[in-house]
C-alpha cells in the first residue's frame, strides 16, 4: 500500500518521533509504515487520518493501477 505519510509529516516539520507520539505508536512503527514495510491496522489508519485532518483515501492508496 502506498502512502503520503512521509510527505505530510515533512510538510509539518514533524520528526518520526513527533508523529509517533501523536499516534501513540513507536517511531519504528512510523518508519515501517512510511517505507511500506507495514500496513497500519484500520484503527491506526483512522488515527493517522485524524492527526492529519484528511480522509484516509488522501493518505493511503492501493499500489495496483488499473489500465483502461
Amino acid at each position: 500500500m502506498k502512502n503520503r505519510l512521509k510527505v505530510l509529516r515533512a510538510e509539518r516539520n514533524w520528526s518520526q518521533a513527533d508523529l509517533a507520539d501523536r499516534l501513540e505508536v513507536s517511531r519504528q512503527s512510523v518508519n515501517a509504515i512510511e517505507t511500506g514495510k507495514y500496513d497500519p491496522s484500520l484503527p491506526l489508519a483512522f488515527r493517522i487520518a485524524r492527526v492529519f485532518a484528511m480522509p484516509i483515501e488522501q493518505i493511503f492508496s492501493d499500489e495496483i493501477e488499473v489500465s483502461p
